[in-house]
């Protein structure tokens, strides 16, 4: 499963020795270098995502400065890393083409604002209405994403406003570093655990690359990461209807994918954590670094499950990494740019490729043999649709074909056991629940005209689950009530009883029987929802 696969990697290449906390100079040590590896990853995803959007290298990077800090300050799960990110990215990119990026400022703005409000109003709980096998196709989706984002990094600029694949002699030897900072960070572990190894392989790789001039692709072959602080700016947009028409539905689209792949995140690093809740303040953490992102010209972010990932296998487990993340690379723009630019790519992409195969759930293939077919369906479907558009739909789409099998599954379930009382009445003990893919079921339970006079339908086993119950049960009642026989209800359970109850004349009074300790029969009268029309 892929909690239990993250968290197996994680105790593979993490410090042995769990962080005890309140921070010892051991631990702060750990945490501080933890987030200097997170920082150094940071860089080129930022710069890659700025230009996925088509807006300027810095505004990438403020974005993953600020939503990284403020995150990392009050989020709800702390080891968590978040910042400008591919998934919002590819939404941004068009609504950057046709208005321009103030335009992108403005609806930042206000995807801010509207994570703020589906914290303020708990909504984040609702994360666990993901089944695990959406949660399995979302981690190899975005294991599938995180790799493919790298193979942008053999590619280089030529010089005519396309980009090239790395051939020949260069791409050999940028594949070369690529497989020595993967072996550094898998030796690493077994040789010392007092620097993290992600961090390893990216400082012997680069000290290779810069002591020996080897020409590889780096850092500052992107772009340059030299500039200020960011500074206060109101988005430059007219403020009338029009530009909220505009940027409403982008703010809608980045503010679900973002909370999506942040609550999603903060389940994989809660297990690996052992941390459990703080969904809705995660949704408020969010909501807060965007619209402060969105006034200081960043073009906002969410949880990034690569970097959390760097994170807590380097040992980050409190908020202090997270925090050293940011300010790292806040340090980088501000003084260290030359020095950073410096860092071959190849070793970043190694560390990357390290966080996809640990994060992949290779298990899954075997998984795959033996759940229920829905359920392999829905993995595969997640992770195709993951890498085919954006996470959100992907998840949207896993948990509606889960929801529509579940019902499915629940429909079939319907049947009654038919026995006849003393009095000749006829009963039919109804088992399975009621509910709207039940319905044609539970008629053709039924048989009105050869039953008597008097039937009895006993919930007992059953339960009444919404509307579409009732009308199924008024339309029962009417095809009795035209044979001039009489329907009862039997059994119902305390809230199959209040929903009954609140349908009106659906229910003919009758002494009720408040603990249901015994049989209490419920006459019905049609009418209350046209069925029998």
């Amino acid at each position: 499963m892929p909690r239990s696969a993250l968290a197996a990697f994680a105790a593979a290449v993490s410090p042995s020795h769990a962080p005890a906390f309140p921070l010892s100079a051991a631990g702060i040590r750990t945490e501080v270098l933890s987030g200097l590896t997170v920082a150094l990853a940071l860089v080129p995803e930022a710069v890659a995502f700025a230009f996925v959007a088509g807006v300027h290298p810095l505004v990438g990077l403020y974005a993953a400065f600020l939503v990284g800090l403020i995150t990392a300050l009050i989020g709800g799960r702390p080891g968590m890393i978040s910042g400008a990110t591919g998934a919002l990215a590819v939404v941004m990119v068009s609504l950057v083409a046709a208005h321009g990026v103030e335009y992108l400022f403005a609806t930042v703005v206000l995807m801010g604002l509207i994570q703020i409000a589906a914290g303020l109003l708990k909504l984040g709980k609702f994360i666990r209405l993901v089944p695990h096998p959406v949660m399995l196709g979302f981690v190899n989706g975005l294991a599938i994403v995180i790799g493919l984002a790298q193979l942008e990094h053999f590619r280089l600029p030529d010089g005519q406003g396309g980009h090239a694949w790395l051939s020949g002699g260069p791409l050999a030897t940028m594949l070369a570093l690529v497989i020595a900072t993967m072996a550094i960070i898998w030796v690493m572990p077994r040789l010392t655990r007092a620097i993290p190894a992600p961090l390893a392989g990216i400082g012997i790789v680069a000290a290779l690359v810069i002591g020996f001039g080897i020409e590889v692709p780096r850092v500052g072959d992107l772009a340059s990461i030299q500039g200020g602080l960011p500074s206060f700016h109101v988005p430059a947009v007219p403020l009338n209807w029009q530009t909220f028409e505009i940027i409403l539905p982008y703010s809608v689209i980045l503010a679900a994918i973002g909370l999506i792949e942040s609550l999603l995140t903060l389940n994989l690093v809660g297990e690996i954590t052992g941390k459990r809740g703080g969904a809705s303040q995660e949704c408020v953490a969010q909501g807060v670094a965007n619209t402060v992102t969105g006034f200081f010209g960043g073009m906002g972010g969410c949880a990034m499950i690569g970097q959390s990932m760097i994170n807590v296998t380097s040992g980050g487990r409190t908020r202090l990494a997270a925090v050293a993340a940011a300010l790292f690379l806040l340090s980088f723009i501000l003084f260290a740019a030359p020095l950073i630019e410096e860092i071959p790519l190849a070793a970043l992409v190694g560390v990357m490729f390290m966080v996809v195969i640990g994060t992949f759930a290779w298990q899954s293939f075997r998984v795959l043999m033996k759940v229920p077919a829905t359920d392999a369906v829905v993995i595969v479907l997640v992770t195709a649709i993951t890498v085919a558009t954006d996470l959100a739909t992907a998840v949207v789409a896993g948990v509606i074909v889960s929801a529509l099998a579940y019902a499915w599954q629940n429909a079939k379930r319907i049947h009654a056991t038919i026995r006849e009382t003393e009095d000749g009445a006829k009963v039919y003990a109804v088992e399975g629940p009621l509910f709207f893919g039940s319905t044609d079921g539970f008629g053709e339970l039924f048989t009105p005209e050869a039953d008597p006079d008097r039937v009895i339908v006993d919930f007992a086993a059953s339960r009444v689950a919404d509307q579409s119950a009732l009308a199924a049960i008024e339309a029962l009642a009417a095809r009795y009530e035209a044979l001039g026989k009489t329907l009862s209800l039997r059994h119902l359970s305390r809230d199959c009883h209040r929903l009954l109850n609140r349908a009106g004349q659906l229910m003919i009074d009758s002494d009720d029987d408040p603990e249901y300790g015994i049989a209490v029969d419920y006459d019905v009268k049609a009418g209350a929802f046209g069925a029998a029309h």
